[in-house]
């Protein structure tokens, strides 16, 4: 069951209280740039990880400028794209409505995730930059945590997309393997306990050089990236 920390208790709440209760996510911007990419991207794998659990999800964007580049930009970074009217969803059912915003932003009623901002940032995506490597850049840090994205964190996260990508495409040629029960339940502790993507990153940098067979890495990279959404499988099948 997916908990996650209300900013405005400091409490744990279930994100989907009621099973198969639609969740709503309401995710509030104020503008276009990296701090207002990073909410969305939260957001996005706020709705991953409740899909992944059986929850159906109604995920709503709300903002009163820059609308266009802000969702451009999203679908840029592979962001799941958002409603825009609160009317869509009537009829639906509800169990729950959780707000997504950045530090100091609004400040809703209800179940409230807060986001850092990012820190000595282009206003928009940097030119020529990997999509995905933006997106871990941004995934490298707790959401509740400062992050930034100058040439060396970039420079980190393409480092580790490369190198994944090609273990991985080098494990799809060997025969197919489960992921081991003990692995996947600690990948889903880890984003089941308030998002915490970072536990989930350090589960695969473990994975990466452990003894499983690499028919079953393959599988726990694949599983991983349904969450992640940084395309770690994009080269199988590749030359090698």
């Amino acid at each position: 069951m997916l908990r996650i920390i209300d900013a405005r208790t400091g409490e744990p709440a279930e994100a989907a209280p009621a099973r198969r209760g639609l969740t709503r996510v309401h995710v509030h911007t104020e503008g276009y740039d990296t701090t207002a990419l990073r909410v969305l991207l939260v957001a996005d794998v706020l709705f991953r990880a409740l899909e992944l659990g059986g929850t159906p999800v109604w995920a709503l964007l709300t903002g009163e400028r820059q609308q266009a580049e802000l969702r451009a930009a999203a679908a840029t970074l592979g962001i799941r794209p958002f409603e825009d009217s609160l009317d869509v969803s009537a009829g639906l059912g509800e169990a729950q409505v959780i707000h997504v915003v950045a530090d100091g932003g609004p400040a809703p009623d209800g179940v409230r995730i807060t986001v850092a901002p990012v820190e000595q940032a282009p206003a928009a995506i940097p030119e020529g930059a990997d999509p995905a490597v933006v997106r871990l850049a941004l995934l490298s840090k707790r959401r509740n945590e400062p992050v930034r994205l100058d040439a060396d964190a970039l420079g980190e996260a393409a480092e580790t997309l490369a190198r994944w990508r090609r273990a991985v495409a080098d494990w799809a040629r060997r025969p197919s393997r489960a992921i081991p029960e003990e692995v996947r339940v600690e990948l889903r502790t880890a984003w089941e306990d308030d998002l915490d993507v970072c536990a989930v990153l350090r589960v695969l940098w473990s994975v990466e050089t452990s003894a499983l067979p690499e028919g079953a890495r393959f599988e726990t990279y694949a599983y991983a990236d349904r969450l992640l959404g940084v395309e770690l499988t994009r080269d199988v099948g590749s030359t090698p």
